[in-house]
């Protein structure tokens, strides 16, 4: 299973930039944000592979896809947006890590809109039907 090569990684990394803090940060921040990105983009390989669902999902239910692709680019934000604020946090940044929060709460709610307008417009044509 692909989890324990993920598990493996992040504890080689921690292990890795403990033992280098003391001797060289600069060296344990680059090995920490190199493991941060390898985990980043083997979660990603992961998802790829899997988004065919979603579009099966779309073409069964008559949903359209671009619905569904925008429900999967908030996931997508809220995920990183919680990954990176995690990293900025472990580097003493939690000032900056909070902004990132509070930004990524409103590209989230830009990107919630086009769901809204359908909602609305789903109900306008339900109660119109009545």
């Amino acid at each position: 299973m692909q989890i324990f090569q993920l598990i493996g990684i992040a504890f080689v990394t921690a292990v890795t930039a403990l033992l280098l803090k003391s001797a060289r940060p600069e060296l344990s921040f680059a090995v920490t944000v190199a493991g941060c990105i390898i985990l980043l983009l083997m979660i990603l390989d992961l998802v790829k592979d899997s988004l065919s669902v979603f579009h099966d999902i779309a073409q069964n239910t008559g949903i359209d896809a671009t619905l569904i692709k925008i429900l999967l680019k908030m996931i997508g934000v809220g995920y990183l947006v919680e990954f990176s604020a995690g990293l900025l946090n472990d580097f003493g940044q939690n000032s900056l890590a909070d902004k990132l929060i509070f930004a990524g709460k409103i590209v989230v709610l830009i990107l919630a809109v086009p769901i809204l307008e359908s909602v609305l417009s789903l109900i306008g044509s339900l109660i119109g039907l009545i």
